[in-house]
């Protein structure tokens, strides 16, 4: 696969922040400060000669997330599939080349499709096209306690840009014992794209991985993160009731709330050294009452 810079005269790379001034309220009076906020940037994804979608994102690892995204929606499956891929920052255009013919069967991508859950007589629903991509998950993977919040700890201190404009996400691929990569976007499906798209591009084995996620778990995310491969998610924020359904299905162990020294497994609870004690006998752990949540700041 080939792909270009930006042509001459061209900027190489977008600013992820700028500059803003503005009035801010506090202690009972009004000040003018200098301030910085994230920067949203429209790129529109051609294959071939049809258009595919505009992305809203921050724009960095621009080729990565074009790829993430390619492989998400099921236009690629491998990346010996993408012949050429180009990206026009200056006018907010990817170009990509594939090797077979594309047609983009709308009826597809926009119809939901009803599954059955682990047979058991729930419904769940996703697009029909990630029906299709998605895979059951049996990495082995296993982490300690104490790694579950070190990875979170690692995608906190390098959140830079959340800590400049309070706007975007984070994600991040570790192992067990530390953090691969990390990527940033305003987005939360465009960071784990992002992730998706340099494993694809590098040939990097995904097995024995797991991303941590600084947002909430939603069904999006969660079928993200199935279709990247890998067999563990470590969120800062909550589930909903339909991530954990398809985590549950497709064999992702999904954490959450992990922060201020613990966290909540939800699914699949081997993987974590010593949870599997605590859930013998129950294929999903038990419902905790709201006060014995430690829900703290919402997120997003």
């Amino acid at each position: 696969m080939g792909a270009h810079p930006a042509s001459c005269g061209e900027p190489e790379w977008l600013p992820v922040r700028q500059p803003r001034s503005l009035v801010v309220y506090r202690d009972g009076r009004f000040e003018r400060v200098d301030d910085v906020v994230a920067s949203e940037y429209a790129l529109t994804i051609f294959v071939g000669d049809q258009e595919m979608a505009t992305v809203v994102c921050t724009p960095d690892h621009l080729e990565d997330l074009v790829v993430g995204f390619l492989a998400s929606e099921g236009v690629i499956r491998r990346p010996d599939q993408l012949v050429d891929l180009t990206v026009v920052r200056a006018r907010g255009i990817a170009r990509v080349k594939t090797t077979t013919q594309v047609t983009f069967n709308q009826a597809f991508y926009n119809k939901r499709y009803i599954g059955s859950c682990c047979g058991k007589g729930r419904q769940m629903f996703y697009y029909y096209n990630d029906a299709q991509l998605v895979r059951r998950i049996d990495d082995p993977v296993r982490i300690r306690p104490d790694d579950v919040l070190a990875r979170m700890a690692e995608l906190e201190a390098g959140a830079h840009l959340w800590r400049e404009t309070g706007g975007v996400h984070m994600a991040s691929l570790c192992t067990p014992e530390g953090t691969v990569l990390a990527r940033t976007d305003i987005g939360r499906h465009n960071a784990l794209d992002k992730l998706y798209g340099h494993v694809l591009r590098n040939g990097l084995d995904v097995s024995g991985h797991l991303i941590a996620f600084s947002g909430r778990l939603s069904s999006e995310v969660l079928l993200k993160v199935a279709k990247i491969g890998v067999g563990m998610v470590i969120a800062k924020s909550a589930p909903t009731a339909l991530a954990l359904d398809i985590a549950q299905e497709t064999g992702v162990t999904a954490i959450g709330f992990a922060r201020r020294g613990g966290f909540h497994v939800y699914t699949h609870p081997w993987r974590v050294q010593g949870a599997a004690d605590s859930s013998e006998g129950h294929e999903a752990p038990g419902h905790l009452a709201p006060g014995n949540l430690d829900v703290g700041q919402p997120l997003d």
